[in-house]
């Protein structure tokens, strides 16, 4: 059953993707061509909303059928990031509007049990008071979605992450995480965005409409696995913290280099510029195939020298 579940799921997004893709164009609703651009040909900001769209559906169906394979409920949260991300995709929503948005979502997630209570012996500190918790749970989300965000500048870097962090986290975990079909769902969502990602012309970008919703799954995995529910199927523990901030590492540094460079500049750390690490690695000839390759590369050196040293 799952199996066919799984073919729907991906036949669904490819021709949802597709769909979106004609109706805007059609339309002449393209992504503008400035000078942050790394593109030069037509595309359409769909692919977020034909991840959801096609996730959505699924989800419609399970319901009716009775087949409660994660809680419904995170589309909630889900949901609203990526109206938020529609939303500012065509019409530019001001950065203090989203920042406020994403901190109700994060306060939903919390109340849905995705909260940071446990530091892990990180600074000498284990379990921490629920309004610090709170607190510094929001800080973290708000962190992983814009770092999310802030990558989404080269074709596949956002999909490859997301697919990253949802097969690295569920091949290490002991037992399949509640939220494993949503994860799995997602990504044969995501998957056919490949194909019309790294297309020559007529592209299909996520916009943020989808990154941010990638961003919003990738917090609650995250937090998942810093959760005292998640443990390692391996012959010993891994640093929780260490192991979560492993799995994001080109996104925390990529966002961590550009506010440095932004408020040294007396810039809004939000406004956009060409300062990204992929905007560097672009310039000196790389092509966005070969990158997402690197990054991820690193990315799992990391990982492996985290389950070395742990």
């Amino acid at each position: 059953m799952n199996t066919v579940l799984y073919i729907i799921t991906t036949l669904l997004s490819i021709s949802a993707a597709y769909a979106l893709k004609k109706w805007f164009t059609r339309l002449g609703k393209f992504d503008a061509i400035n000078y942050r651009s790394v593109h030069d040909t037509r595309a359409t900001k769909t692919g977020g909303i034909a991840v959801f769209t096609t996730l959505f559906l699924i989800s419609i169906y399970l319901y009716i059928s009775q087949q409660e394979l994660y809680d419904f409920s995170l589309l909630i949260p889900l949901g609203i990031m990526f109206i938020v991300g529609v939303y500012d995709d065509f019409y530019n929503a001001d950065f203090k509007l989203k920042f406020f948005l994403q901190i109700i979502v994060a306060k939903i997630l919390i109340d849905q049990g995705f909260i940071i209570d446990h530091f892990h012996g990180v600074l000498g500190l284990q379990e921490i008071p629920r309004l610090i918790s709170q607190i510094f749970t929001v800080f973290v989300f708000l962190v992983i979605v814009n770092a999310i965000n802030f990558i989404d500048g080269i074709d596949g870097m956002a999909i490859t992450e997301l697919v990253k962090v949802v097969l690295v986290v569920e091949l290490f975990s002991e037992a399949k995480t509640p939220i494993f079909f949503l994860g799995i769902f997602t990504i044969l969502s995501s998957i056919p965005l490949y194909y019309f990602n790294y297309k020559k012309d007529n592209k299909v970008f996520l916009g943020d409409a989808g990154s941010l919703l990638f961003g919003t799954l990738i917090a609650v995995y995250l937090f998942h696995v810093l959760g005292s529910d998640y443990t390692y199927k391996l012959d010993h523990e891994i640093n929780k913290p260490l192991f979560t901030m492993s799995l994001i590492i080109y996104p925390l540094i990529d966002l961590l280099r550009v506010f440095i460079i932004r408020i040294s500049n007396k810039k809004s750390p939000f406004s956009p510029d060409q300062n990204h690490i992929h905007h560097l690695l672009l310039k000196k000839g790389y092509s966005h195939f070969k990158i997402v390759s690197i990054v991820q590369l690193i990315s799992l050196i990391s990982l492996t020298l985290v389950k070395i040293i742990a």
